[in-house]
């Protein structure tokens, strides 16, 4: 931006960068770098061939974010992609794929990478030379030249295939943007109807500005305003941004520290202060290094690339990262105004005077920061706990200044600051002069603790709740930084120990290593043909479009002619009448063209759902949920629709009680009256009464989880002009259901309508019923008004409307032998349904099947209760009800190991299921391969070698704790509802030889439209090149089942199987007239004989079916095993956690593609260690979601995945059951990351033991940090 500039790419965030901010600055998206069409670039082709990309919605944004590291750094470590991917999520993949494709951009990748492969191939890392090849004996280390070798295009991946990367070859910076006089020294006005943005080019202009307009807010990155503006919905007359402004983003020395100006971006005092840190003696400097080690937490990379410093500090969020830190180093802050000229203020105690509000005055800015060095005797620490390490706000954050006496521990000064304690971000004054003259001991830390209770009491009803965890972290902080300090004092310049090495460890933070992983599966034979695509680990065939911001969603389908936008008007209450709704002003706004609501329809229109038609479309004479839909405003474009949507007046009168819990509707004996239904087997009371029996009593909970899907709800809706014909795009799981609903609402034949999905940004069952809350009212309006319209969610819309995992409370009753066999269960399963029932029924009774996950009770009797509660009506989630049923059996495992003081894995092997073990829904268990997924589990994972180091480990460090968990599954595949094992398929022979695919799945990331075309590929024995899919559409397969319940292969591969084969069939003679001839010989040569090349297939699953009342029959089709071991690591003064190490079994019969599979495996489990450790949904007792949006809301990110993530296939295991011998992949191995949960929980049981309280106590999901914190009570939590 100044003379002899020196270029610099920078990702940023799309959403928050405003296009007035680009003047003179080269933007490049993702279709600028590389396209199918042209040339890929390595980066967008890496990521596709290492198949990390499922959905593709997320892909666009790491690519660039790789992209931009690339072009910055000629050289790059695993650290600095790992800090580039900060600010990046991704809900399908599990991150591994990813990371293991842009390794290889990495300078040393070769040598950290080794391949083990025979039968099985595996990306390995450093350390992992010592790793035994699964294949023991058989390793392919070990074969001699007469054996058979692999092909190397059987790989994961294969890095000979990919395009070789040449920086030099990137384009240039345009010449015409270098014009630093044209663009650089120009002030400049842009004027919209709203909103004035300036962009002054010296001080003395923006100061002028400033004076004139004292409300104006200072941009630089517009991190907070454009949150403020786009959620908040403020209004900014007047912006000015000062990043033209030398004084306002120069970095200068003198010899009392650095003067950093306010609009400096952190990314840029980042790279500075690593300089000075280089360069100077280390003791100048432990600012600096505390600042930076705080700012690798802060935001992500994309936020930090463009916030500035004066921004953090004006914003004066209570929760700032960066504001205790400098407010512990009281920090001087240079002001300037035009009337006022200069003057300076201290960052202390009176600097901020309320919540966001501070010192300086309207007309004044904040010009300059004065960051101190440090002396030889100060030490500055800070800490920072959050939900999630990466991109995350604090839930309290402290940070220490302090200076001791010339070589001695005594305090000569300490300040201690807090965020997340008040209103604002508070120096402990009191504490500090109370510590003045102490020495730094325990003595001083009793003392500092019993003064910050009384100086940071925080009171019960304070915002952001969490009470006593905060309080406790006040405390937990402020011990590791006593115990960092003391560690470094020691090696500084007291030379004795000041601390015990049982406690050093409460000085560490967590920092991730180089991730390891490995992937095992068999590879086909050198005997199948190259164009049978079967078991091959083909990439996804929509990866290189994804990467290339090519594939099309729902939202990018071009605007049509006339086209209108809706948005929706939402209530605002729980549970209310509505008095009055008036949309008057809103349809004065130029630009609405209509309003619609419940009077629009008639009642039996307006009722739908997709089993009973228990909720409204539009809400008529009451609301039952915040985010219920009240009516929907049609209008030119989608600013003026959603600020119309916010001018409808609503008048509501609160109706009581509002139900929110399980526990508020056990209370008001709130249910839904399809329930309670039971599931019996044996006599459960003679187990009880048996007196040769123990029995345990207890209960769990389990919170839900939203779907956070990267694509949220989208719809578009086009009338055809003619009989009432109506085309929709939706992005929906069950476009037949989409349909059926529009016809309900239009009173118009399906025959008319056609419901088109080309692919989804990730479903996960969000997208299964809950899409016609979108699709409907935009097929409503457009068939009203004839004109075509459009509709994309929200993400805080989509969280508020549509629904999550169902939160469940399971209580139980069991009897078990004095070794811990089971014998008799009772259980009670409840699921908190929201207002309507949705799939809450199919969902608790999942739950039911599988309440015993993977163990054989003789006696049980299991009952299930559907909650009605005024939330959103919650909704189908993979697992659909059976990991938390599976939750609850693991629960009892636990507690029965407990009691009897035996391990819990010896109660686990003691109970499993065996061969033809019998259900208590009285289904054999044929092929079952429990008993080899847990023996390989067990052996692969080194589990009894492991257990004794992690025994050691937890002797030798009293602040960090391991454990160590195995866990199994069965999941039973099949819709439970016996009608909807059903599928279709289309099939089409062109006479160039090409095939046109099509089915009743949807494709959401899982790959299913993949598999289904390798399916073709080995039935009609053509190469996958000559086979496409283009999209899902009720008009080429009709009356389909949702894709959901893992059986959109199953299902769909058997009637694509069947369309290829009769095909196939009558290709055979042509084959015979002409042996030598190609596939296209025999095609044309067919369609000359008049041979139909087009066909229809269906499959309805065989011998299926059950009955709940009579507990007879088959719910499920068979069964997909597996088994997980997972070892963590915990932090027991933050609450915070890692995961060590995760190994993974799987039974998936034949994989039909196992880069696919494995893929599935990942991010499921990612997925699912979500749900079980970090995702919370918070409510308010008046059903307000305070977890709203990503802020919020926080699933894994990269930095969450294990060190080393490990994934087997089982070998021979064939599944006769489905197409190709292969098995269903996509919810079963979800549960599977409670073994990081219940590693957990081992790992706070020994914090317990240490700290001498009781080793019993209950551990509900998610483990939270706050919750694993307060679980490991100790004499902080106790005061």
């Amino acid at each position: 931006m100044f003379p002899n500039p020196v270029f610099s790419h920078l990702a940023v965030n799309a959403c928050l960068a405003p296009v007035c901010a680009m003047h003179g600055l080269a933007v490049t998206t993702v279709e600028g770098i590389g396209s199918t069409k042209t040339r890929l670039h390595p980066v967008q082709e890496r990521i596709a061939k290492a198949h990390g990309s499922q959905c593709g919605f997320c892909t666009p944004g790491i690519v660039m974010s790789m992209y931009t590291l690339l072009r910055t750094n000629t050289k790059i470590s695993y650290n600095d992609m790992e800090v580039a991917f900060q600010g990046n999520l991704c809900r399908c993949t599990g991150y591994r794929a990813i990371i293991e494709g842009y390794k290889t951009f990495i300078e040393d990748w070769e040598t950290q990478r080794i391949v083990n492969t025979t039968n099985g191939a595996s990306n390995g890392e450093p350390n992992s030379q010592n790793r035994v090849c699964a294949m023991g004996k058989d390793c392919c280390k070990n074969k001699t030249d007469k054996d058979e070798e692999p092909s190397e295009t059987e790989y994961i991946f294969d890095k000979s295939s990919f395009l070789p990367y040449d920086n030099t070859q990137e384009p240039i910076f345009p010449p015409e943007l270098k014009l630093y006089s044209v663009y650089d020294e120009q002030s400049l006005l842009y004027k919209g109807q709203k909103v004035s943005w300036y962009r002054p080019k010296d001080l003395n202009t923006i100061l002028k500005l400033k004076n004139k307009y004292p409300d104006a807010k200072i941009v630089v990155g517009n991190t907070e305003v454009g949150v403020e503006v786009k959620f908040k919905h403020c209004v900014y007359p007047t912006i000015i941004m000062p990043n033209c402004v030398p004084e306002l983003n120069a970095i200068t020395e003198n010899e009392n520290g650095l003067t950093i100006g306010a609009a400096v971006t952190l990314m840029e005092i980042e790279n500075n202060l690593r300089k000075y840190i280089n360069d100077l003696p280390k003791y100048k400097t432990r600012s600096f290094v505390t600042i930076i080690d705080m700012l690798n937490w802060f935001a992500g990379k994309q936020i930090r690339n463009v916030a500035a410093i004066g921004g953090n500090i004006m914003t004066g969020s209570p929760i700032s990262d960066l504001n205790p830190i400098l407010m512990a180093l009281k920090v001087k802050l240079n002001l300037v105004s035009e009337d006022g000229g200069h003057r300076s203020v201290l960052m202390d105690e009176t600097f901020f005077t309320g919540y966001r509000r501070n010192v300086v005055k309207p007309n004044e800015i904040l010009l300059s920061i004065e960051l101190p060095y440090t002396n030889k005797y100060q030490y500055v620490m800070a800490y920072k706990q959050a939900k999630r390490r990466e991109d995350d706000i604090s839930i309290v954050t402290a940070a220490i200044n302090v200076e001791f006496e010339s070589n001695t521990n005594v305090i000569k000064y300490i300040n201690v600051a807090y965020g997340g304690m008040a209103p604002v971000t508070k120096l402990a004054t009191k504490t500090g002069e109370s510590l003045k003259g102490e020495k730094w001991n325990e003595a001083m830390l009793d003392k500092a603790f019993s003064s910050l209770i009384e100086e940071l009491p925080l009171n019960p009803s304070a915002p952001g709740g969490n009470i006593q965890f905060r309080r406790t972290l006040t405390m937990s902080l402020f011990l590791k930084a006593y115990l960092a300090i003391a560690k470094q004092m020691t090696k500084d310049y007291i030379h004795e120990d000041l601390i015990l090495p049982y406690h050093s460890s409460g000085a560490e933070q967590f920092h991730g290593d180089i991730p390891k992983s490995a992937q095992y599966f068999d590879l086909v034979g050198d005997e199948q043909v190259k164009s049978d695509a079967v078991g091959r680990p083909l990439t996804h065939m929509s990866a290189f479009k994804q990467t290339t911001g090519e594939a099309i969603y729902c939202d990018d389908i071009p605007a049509a002619e006339g086209e209108l936008y809706l948005a929706f008007v939402l209530s605002t209450r729980a549970h209310a009448k509505l008095l009055s709704v008036n949309p008057e002003k809103a349809l004065k706004k130029p630009g609405v063209v209509a309003f619609f609501s419940a009077k629009d329809l008639t009642p039996e229109q307006n009722a739908i759902g997709p089993i009973f038609h228990d909720e409204e479309l539009f809400a008529s004479e009451k609301v039952v949920s915040q985010g219920q839909t009240i009516g929907v405003i049609v209008a030119k474009d989608q600013a003026i629709a959603q600020e119309a949507a916010r001018m409808v007046e609503i008048e509501y009168e609160d109706i009581h009680p509002i139900i929110v819990t399980i526990e508020d509707a056990i209370e008001k004996n709130s249910f839904y009256p399809q329930f309670p239904k039971t599931i019996s087997r044996g006599d459960v009371q003679k187990a009880f009464d048996d007196k040769s029996n123990i029995i345990i009593e207890g209960q769990c909970r389990m919170g839900g989880q939203e779907h956070f899907y990267l694509e949220t709800h989208a719809a578009f809706a086009i009338p055809k002009k003619e009989d009432d014909e109506l085309e929709v795009f939706c992005s929906s799981q069950h476009p037949s259901e989409i349909a059926k609903l529009i016809s309900h609402i239009l009173h118009v034949p399906m025959n008319r309508i056609v419901a088109r999905v080309k692919r989804m940004g990730g479903g996960f069952g969000g997208k299964e019923s809950r899409g016609m809350l979108v699709a409907l009212p935009v097929a409503f309006a457009a068939h009203k008004l004839q004109k075509p319209v459009r509709c994309m969610l929200d993400r805080d819309e989509d969280m508020m409307m549509t629904g999550t995992r169902h939160p469940f409370l399971i209580k139980y009753k069991v009897a078990v032998t004095q070794e811990g066999k089971l014998m008799g269960a009772q259980v009670n399963i409840y699921n908190n349904g929201g207002y309507s029932i949705d799939l809450s029924g199919p969902v608790v009774e999942r739950a039911m099947f599988h309440y015993e996950n993977a163990y054989y009770v003789p006696n049980a009797e299991v009952t299930g209760h559907v909650c009605k509660t005024n939330l959103p009506s919650n909704t189908a989630f993979r697992g659909f009800g059976g990991p938390q049923g599976m939750f609850g059996a693991e629960n009892i495992i636990e507690d029965i190991a407990f009691k009897l003081g035996k391990s819990s894995d010896e109660i686990r092997r003691i109970n499993l299921y065996k061969e033809n073990s019998i259900t208590h829904y009285n289904q054999s268990l044929e092929n079952c391969t429990l008993q080899r997924c847990w023996d390989e589990c067990i052996e692969k994972s080194k589990l009894a070698e492991r257990r004794q180091f992690i025994e050691k480990f937890n002797k030798e460090h009293r602040w960090r704790k391991r454990g160590i968990a195995i866990i199994p599954t069965k999941f039973g595949i099949a819709f439970t509802e016996k009608l909807l094992n059903q599928a279709g398929a289309l099939v089409l022979i062109y006479m160039d030889g090409s095939v046109l695919l099509s089915h009743g799945g949807t494709e959401m990331g899982q790959g299913l439209h993949t598999k289904m075309i390798q399916v073709a590929s080995r039935a009609l024995g053509v190469d996958v090149s000559k086979i496409h899919i283009s999209e899902t559409s009720t008009d080429k397969v009709p009356n389909t089942s949702a894709t959901a319940a893992s059986a959109g292969s199953d299902l769909n591969g058997m009637a694509v199987l069947q369309a290829c084969e009769t095909l196939a069939k009558r290709l055979q003679p042509f084959k015979e007239n002409n042996p030598n001839g190609k596939w296209e010989d025999w095609v044309l040569s067919a369609w000359i004989d008049r041979v139909s090349l087009s066909a229809t297939g269906f499959y309805a699953t065989p011998n299926i079916g059950y009955d709940i009342k009579t507990n007879t029959g088959t719910p499920f089709n068979y069964f997909t095993f597996g088994a997980a071991c997972t070892e963590v690591e915990i932090d027991c003064l933050s609450g915070d956690h890692q995961v060590i190490r995760s190994d993974i079994v799987m039974d998936l019969g034949e994989s039909l593609n196992p880069a696919i599979d494995i893929g599935q495996i990942e991010g499921a489990f990612m997925q699912g260690y979500g749900l079980f450790t970090i995702e919370e949904l918070i409510y308010s007792p008046n059903g307000t979601l305070f977890s709203r949006g990503p802020g919020a809301y926080k699933i894994p990110g990269f930095g969450d995945i294990p060190q080393e993530f490990n994934v087997s296939l089982l070998k021979g295991a064939p599944n006769p059951r489905a197409v190709y011998s292969s098995k269903a992949v996509g919810e079963p191995p979800l549960f599977l990351a409670s073994s990081a949960f219940f590693a957990i929980k081992e790992a706070i049981r020994a914090a317990r033991a240490d700290a001498g309280v009781s080793l019993e106590f209950r551990l509900d999901a998610p483990a939270t940090s706050a919750r694993i914190r307060m679980a490991c009570e100790d004499h902080i939590t106790k005061r």
